[in-house]
């Protein structure tokens, strides 16, 4: 009979809208139904998730995941060592940032002054896009949101900034991916904690300047980068954002 998709959403972690968003797009599509339509997942089905939510977590977008899963090429042996290289580069990367974190702490308990260079060790090899900063202050330099700006000061408020950022970007991106709509209670959730990451750097950001700020998700990738970084990001994630805060806006404001 195979599993219900009531089950396999319980097993997997997932939710059944997420399975149901997996099928729409034909990334994992049931290889039954029953009598009255509804969807029965085999065994190799549940392989096919299990990959799907390695690669996933790895911050694959879903098209690539479909085209990587959709190689011929590729047997089953042959993704899972791909998936154990990869985990394994995610490991290194994490194992940095702790050692880079432990540093920080070590450097303060010793008054020890950091260096511009250690203050983005911990983001490893993200760099702010060339031309930003000068871009960044003929936009928004004039603003009192920009004049009370404060940027965290050691490698532990980085790395906090951080941790928030990346948490904060997971929810955004399972919101995405389940196609949750924009103007839903927890993408209204997630425009709230944005703005409230604006104002820990800004001073208070009200709705209007996070808008404002929102509206260049859109259209300009170096905007985009700072929030969600570039192997974070799915189709159309900026414009979502963007409605989102829109949304969330008019919803504060009735």
């Amino acid at each position: 009979m195979g599993y219900r998709v009531g089950e396999v959403a319980a097993l997997a972690g997932v939710t059944v809208r997420t399975l149901h968003h997996y099928d729409e797009i034909g990334l994992l599509s049931p290889s039954g139904r029953t009598a009255a339509g509804y969807r029965r997942y085999d065994s190799a089905d549940l392989d096919q998730l299990q990959r799907i939510l390695v690669y996933r977590e790895l911050g694959f977008p879903l098209e690539t995941i479909a085209s990587v899963l959709a190689d011929p090429g590729t047997d089953a042996d042959a993704h899972l060592k791909r998936q154990r290289e990869l985990l394994v580069a995610q490991a290194d990367r994490i194992a940095h940032m702790v050692a880079a974190v432990d540093r920080l702490l070590e450097a303060r308990a010793m008054g020890n002054a950091l260096t511009p260079e250690e203050k983005f060790e911990v983001f490893g090899g993200f760099r702010e896009p060339e031309g930003y900063a000068e871009e960044a202050v003929r936009r928004w330099g004039s603003t009192p949101e920009w004049q009370q700006a404060r940027l965290p000061d050691t490698k532990q408020e980085w790395a906090e900034a951080e941790r928030r950022r990346k948490d904060w970007v997971s929810r955004l991106v399972a919101l995405v991916d389940a196609g949750a709509p924009a103007d839903g209670p927890e993408a209204g959730q997630l425009a709230e904690e944005h703005r409230a990451m604006l104002s820990a750097v800004m001073g208070e950001c009200g709705y209007e300047m996070q808008q404002r700020i929102a509206d260049l998700y859109a259209d300009e990738p170096a905007q985009l980068a700072f929030l969600v970084r570039e192997d974070e990001q799915r189709p159309g994630i900026g414009a979502y954002v963007r409605d989102a805060v829109r949304a969330n806006a008019v919803r504060q404001r009735l």
